[in-house]
């Protein structure tokens, strides 16, 4: 039985094995018993510590309980089975190095398997010498890919990934998650308040995938007018529209096996949305006055602060594309629940700015840090950088003191207030320094003042109509347009 898998140089082989490979852990999976046995035989005469099955689902539990150095899986004719397990073990564990079995003349499901992150190829019939061969490549493969990921793990754990910062546990789990995502080509939505950092993860899930060498390109989808998101995504043929004097590539075809980044998906109008999900499914893009289809090969990563399962049930965004783009979700924790990595911010903070601003600081006074660490920051890790920036231009002693943003003690009695008065009667009052004949409060800033009061009266609106923005607008009194600009201004 031995002959199926191995030509007669088998046996001549044997004596000039190389020195045992360093116990790496090697999954066999073949249905047929005497492959399997054969390859588990010569893999355990090299140095390999072996297991082996014959069925892809006890292959998954196998893995799970151990994940595997190098998996050598057969592809079995007429069946994808093979092919999504080699997916499966690429994104849940991209340290393992994937070899794929097929049989003679099944180039395409040795090239398919290349695509879904297999690292080398054996066509049945092979001699033991082939087989050897690619075990040693895999090896090294593994080994090296190994070192690397120590190496980023040491960088890592000196404050974060990549240009992340945090060692807190939930920065921790987020980092887990990102190397693995990393490393596949799925789509992945990206959830969290504003300020939290969402793009700067997306760069991140970029930069450590295999095409970190390909653009990154950003777009905002509650920035662009409705009709120009088409024409910048997708690209635009000459004579398509007034001003359109030459043919221009849109950024799905720029970007090439690059990402595209959709920030602020939520924003999206529903027509853009079918558009979309057509590119996401058929994997082309037509431009606008354009007749033929371009194919287009990168990785969409969208980002939102809204509640899409909301939108959804409401009929404001497409459930068909919101599972498109939700193949892997990702949630980034908000400031409040890392406040381990306050200090840590801040300190960075420090050293951006205080080179810039001609500053010699040595560090931040410990009361601030307290202060600093103690403070919910509804704004995120975005207002506490520009806390630690603003302290830095008026800082003037060599020590730097924070004080923390005024906005939210005000920010609650306005909203108490409003949300009083919104219960009460249809008139609003707000409440207003001196109103009851009390002093002005020293150095009161009338800017900042109102815009907390503007602020506040945003959120209770929000709350009153449960998030609903044109009801919210309607009952402020004010147009859609202008709630919405509001809402920018405030980041909400």
């Amino acid at each position: 039985m031995l002959e199926t898998v191995l030509n007669s140089r088998t046996m001549e082989f044997i004596p000039q094995l190389a020195e045992p490979v360093a116990r790496l852990h090697l999954l066999v999976v073949d249905a047929d018993a005497a492959i399997r046995s054969a390859c588990a035989e010569i893999a355990a005469s090299l140095g390999y510590a072996v297991e082996s099955t014959g069925d892809l689902g006890q292959a998954r539990s196998q893995l799970r309980g151990r994940a595997a150095d190098i998996l050598l899986v057969n592809l079995p004719p007429g069946s994808n089975q093979g092919l999504e397990l080699v997916s499966e073990v690429k994104l849940l564990y991209p340290e393992t190095s994937v070899i794929a079995m097929t049989a003679s003349g099944s180039v395409n499901a040795a090239v398919e398997a290349m695509r879904c992150g297999a690292s080398d190829y054996l066509t049945k019939p092979f001699a033991m010498d082939e087989l050897s061969t690619v075990l040693d490549r895999a090896a090294a493969s593994h080994l090296t890919d190994t070192a690397t990921r120590q190496l980023r793990e040491r960088l890592r754990l000196s404050q974060g990934l990549g240009a992340m910062i945090g060692r807190s546990v939930e920065m921790e789990k987020l980092y887990r998650i990102l190397s693995k995502v990393a490393q596949s080509s799925h789509p992945v939505l990206i959830l969290g308040e504003s300020g939290t950092g969402k793009e700067l993860v997306a760069r991140t899930i970029h930069a450590y995938g295999p095409n970190s060498q390909k653009p990154f390109l950003p777009v905002d989808c509650g920035s662009l007018v409705p009709t120009l998101i088409e024409s910048e995504l997708f690209g635009y043929v000459k004579g398509a529209f007034t001003g359109a004097n030459q043919n221009r590539r849109g950024l799905f075809e720029v970007a090439g096996q690059g990402t595209i980044f959709l920030d602020e998906i939520g924003e999206m109008t529903m027509p853009m949305q079918v558009k979309l999900l057509r590119v996401l499914q058929e994997r082309t893009v037509r431009p606008v006055g354009g007749t033929s289809e371009i194919p287009v090969d990168v990785r969409v990563i969208a980002a939102t602060n809204r509640d899409l399962d909301r939108q959804v049930t409401e009929g404001t965004f497409r459930e068909d594309l919101y599972y498109r783009l939700n193949v892997i979700p990702i949630r980034v924790p908000a400031l409040r629940e890392r406040r381990d990595d306050v200090p840590l911010l801040a300190n960075h903070f420090l050293k951006k700015y205080a080179p810039g601003a001609g500053k010699s600081l040595h560090g931040i006074a410990a009361a601030s840090l307290e202060a600093l660490t103690g403070y919910d920051w509804p704004g995120n890790v975005r207002q506490l950088e520009n806390t630690i920036e603003r302290a830095v231009a008026l800082e003037t002693t060599s020590e730097l003191r924070v004080e923390l943003p005024v906005e939210r003690a005000k920010a609650r009695a306005a909203a108490a207030g409003a949300e009083t008065s919104f219960n009460t009667t249809t008139t609003t009052t707000v409440p207003m320094p001196g109103a009851s004949g009390s002093l002005l409060p020293e150095g009161v800033n009338m800017e900042n003042y109102v815009a907390q009061i503007e602020r506040s009266l945003l959120q209770s609106a929000l709350g009153q109509t449960h998030g609903v923005q044109v009801r919210a607008a309607e009952v402020l009194g004010i147009s859609y347009r202008s709630f919405r600009h509001l809402m920018k201004k405030y980041e909400l």
